[in-house]
């Protein structure tokens, strides 16, 4: 770190935290991003839907955005944020952030951008094949394995949805009831009618052959084949350092079923922390990349709005003194 004090500590440092630093060093703010290097979407080959850079490798993303908030003055360093408080100085907002290694560094905002941690299904297999045969997000993967055999491992209510939605991408989708209720007859009939499979069972594991995924392997041993996977995560907010700070995630519903938990913003990205912004995954489970970026730029524009309006009444103050 070059400074004790910035305008802003960017914690965090994917999509929405590299876009925000980006926005706010062009704004000639001094700027800090501590990353702690463990981007969700890490286990991706590419990034899709992501509008003049589809397809790239997600660290080669990383990298032209970390070049691109350093080529205007944006400090990026490794480390993991370990709490953050607000300091006592009543005349000006600020904040002390600390690392897990000791080192504290002061801002005057804080803009958190930590993403969130996929909660896999507890069946053996799905860990090491995340993000490679094993799917969650149709819009990010369904291109690449369309019209292959895909399967979906039914973990709650929303397993028919989900495989009605695959079916766009392949006419060869098989639901794996697992260890879910049985399916009404008006379901049964909709997947029937899109030509959807359904095998009952419970799913002991995956198959694979050469490194490569094979087949779901159920508890009474039959194996059926299949070169996809795709299980529901559990999508859980990366919120500790928000929680340091006294704000506490919540639980998102999609179709009366919990899908996750994330920390509440307005539409710029403000909590209810005076000067503290979130975006992101963090804030917005099911935000993609481009989506995510686009989030740290307006909590960016959003946090040096609030620092202008700080410094107009500090010069106002001083002219009077």
């Amino acid at each position: 770190m070059k400074r004790q004090r910035y305008d802003v500590v960017i914690v965090g440092g994917g999509a929405a935290g590299l876009s925000g630093a980006l926005a706010l060093a062009r704004a000639r703010r001094s700027v800090l991003v501590i990353d702690a290097g463990e981007p969700r979407n890490a286990p991706a080959s590419h990034v899709h839907n992501y509008l003049g850079r589809e397809s790239t490798p997600p660290g080669e993303l990383l990298a032209i955005g970390r070049s691109e908030a350093a080529g205007y003055g944006a400090e990026i360093i490794a480390g993991r944020v370990a709490s953050a408080e607000r300091l006592p100085d009543a005349e000006a907002q600020g904040f002390r952030v600390v690392t897990e290694d000791g080192r504290s560094v002061e801002a005057r905002r804080l803009l958190v951008t930590t993403g969130l941690v996929d909660e896999l299904p507890p069946v053996p297999g799905l860990a090491e094949r995340w993000g490679r045969e094993v799917l969650h997000c149709p819009y990010c993967h369904g291109h690449e394995v369309a019209d292959r055999p895909i399967g979906v491992l039914a973990t709650g209510p929303l397993a028919v949805h989900q495989a009605l939605m695959w079916r766009q991408w392949s006419d060869d989708v098989t639901l794996f009831l697992h260890t879910v209720p049985a399916l009404s007859a008006e379901e049964h009939e909709e997947l029937a009618a899109r030509g959807v499979a359904v095998v009952d069972g419970e799913v002991a594991g995956l198959e694979i052959a050469d490194d490569r995924f094979t087949g779901v392997r159920l508890a009474s041993g039959r194996v059926v084949p299949r070169e996809a996977l795709v299980v529901q995560a559990r999508f859980t907010a990366r919120s500790a350092v928000l929680e340091s700070l006294g704000l506490k995630p919540v639980a998102q519903e999609m179709g009366g079923t919990v899908i996750g938990t994330y920390v509440p913003t307005d539409p710029t990205g403000a909590t209810e922390v005076p000067g503290v912004w979130a975006a992101g995954n963090v804030t917005r489970l099911t935000e993609q990349v481009i989506g995510a970026a686009a989030a740290g730029l307006m909590a960016a524009g959003a946090v040096n709005g609030d620092l202008i309006a700080e410094d107009t009444r500090l010069a106002v103050a001083a002219r009077r003194a």
